[in-house]
């Protein structure tokens, strides 16, 4: 009889190969819907820092599993699945941002060690009053083109097949769902570095980035903007943007 199978162990995190020797990692949490893919394709540009993408549940390689639907669920399953060893770097863009805030914050409540610095993208600071909305409440099709309108990021293909919108809405419900049923708790200001990038046309106002500062007690908090909606790093500035990555994160 075969000896029965391990139990397959899900995969948190993919590393980009071609980092110089010694750097340091730039740990990449995905924004609402999105897959390690996204991050994985700097790794050709960005050679200074080794890239490491989180995966989490419910999309890519791990489609199958639920994904989470609480800020509270997601950040208590990273703390155990996640041990990022110093150096690192926590990069976030939209969802991503808050996370890698509130990981960051967990972080330090569990004693362990912190980013050398937070690169928090496309996201405003978590205590600021926000819009309340219930997109995760709704149908595939509408919550799908509602995100579209608002943010971009989700292709015509995607928006017109009945099957890929529902396998694109298992994450964007979930994401959205921690979203918008999110509430900030106060905590101290993180000894951490900020940088803060966002689109200069996007819907998230540089005076909503700014306000990132509140969140560090050190000083200057690094701030810049890029010609661009929400998904301003996958248009004609990429390699700008690429640049300040690197740069922050070294």
């Amino acid at each position: 009889m075969d000896a029965p199978s391990a139990p397959s162990v899900p995969r948190w995190t993919i590393r980009a190969p071609g980092a110089d020797p010694g750097a340091r990692t730039l740990y990449c949490l995905p924004h609402g819907g999105g897959s390690p893919a996204e991050y994985l394709r700097w790794a050709r540009d960005l050679r200074k820092v080794a890239v490491c993408a989180v995966q989490l549940p419910g999309r890519g390689s791990r489609l199958a599993e639920p994904p989470h639907t609480s800020m509270a669920e997601l950040v208590r399953t990273l703390l155990t699945a996640l041990d990022p060893a110093p150096p690192y770097v926590l990069f976030g863009h939209s969802l991503g941002a808050l996370v890698a805030y509130e990981f960051t914050q967990a972080l330090r409540a569990a004693g362990r060690p912190l980013p050398e610095r937070l690169i928090l993208s496309g996201y405003p600071a978590p205590h600021l009053p926000r819009e309340r909305t219930r997109l995760h409440l709704l149908p595939d099709r509408e919550l799908l083109t509602e995100v579209a309108r608002r943010h971009g990021g989700i292709p015509d293909e995607v928006l017109g097949n009945a099957e890929l919108r529902r396998l694109a809405a298992v994450s964007v419900r979930a994401d959205y769902r921690i979203v918008e049923t999110y509430r900030w708790r106060p905590k101290p200001p993180l000894p951490v570095p900020i940088t803060v990038l966002g689109g200069q046309q996007d819907v998230v106002s540089a005076e909503q980035l700014a306000a990132w500062a509140e969140h560090t007690t050190v000083r200057p908090v690094q701030q810049r903007t890029f010609p661009g909606g929400h998904f301003y790093f996958r248009e004609r500035q990429r390699a700008a943007v690429l640049r300040t990555v690197e740069a922050a994160a070294c």
